[in-house]
């Protein structure tokens, strides 16, 4: 009987990414962007990642030192769904800023909103949302935001991949990562996908 091989990064669908290098140790890898230097890109950038949710946010912190990533922490913030909406907003907001002052990232990421057919469920995603770009940005962290289908395609290879395919990509990109529910997987995975597009974030941001 075959076993078959335990996923790496070199047989991961990230490998399908030109702007990806994969070397020895490094969980993912990025090629070096024009007009950077080797010395600014050595130096590490703490990115904080965040699924917003009404009912439990999550959020996760990595490292990017040269060409690696490297697993900080990840959680998630719970509201209580039976109190009033503004309480509700209170409590994300409070938790999101520890966690703000405990990692002080450099830069912050956060998934777009998805549209769907039930306005008053998109309504209230859309206010968690603000929270969670206002919690950094009130820090003077830089927010960048992505399409769901950015972060999917940049974790899985595919625009459409199921939460189980994040999570075990998650694995296998931070081994040391170990998120207990699939809001701070993916935040993980927002956080990932920023390190992978952020050099075209930040122009953009300093063009507009």
């Amino acid at each position: 009987m075959t076993v078959p091989a335990r996923p790496t990064l070199a047989n991961c669908p990230l490998r399908l990414y030109p702007r990806l290098i994969f070397t020895p140790g490094a969980a993912i890898c990025r090629s070096r962007p024009t007009g950077v230097s080797r010395r600014e890109m050595r130096q590490a950038i703490r990115i904080l990642g965040i699924d917003p949710g009404l009912r439990r946010t999550g959020w996760g912190v990595i490292d990017v030192e040269g060409n690696r990533l490297i697993f900080v922490a990840c959680g998630s913030v719970s509201s209580d769904d039976k109190a009033a909406l503004a309480v509700r907003l209170v409590a994300l907001h409070t938790g999101l800023m520890r966690v703000v002052d405990e990692f002080r990232p450099a830069e912050a990421a956060v998934e777009a909103t998805f549209v769907n057919s039930d306005a008053v469920a998109t309504l209230k995603l859309g206010q968690a949302r603000g929270i969670a770009l206002l919690a950094p940005a009130s820090a003077g962290v830089a927010v960048a935001e992505y399409a769901p289908n950015l972060v999917k395609k940049t974790i899985v290879g595919a625009g459409h991949g199921e939460k189980a395919q994040i999570r075990a990509m998650i694995g296998v990109l931070l081994p040391k990562a170990d998120p207990r529910t699939h809001d701070a997987a993916d935040a993980l995975a927002i956080a990932i996908c920023h390190a992978h597009h952020r050099q075209s974030a930040v122009l953009r941001a300093a063009a507009t």
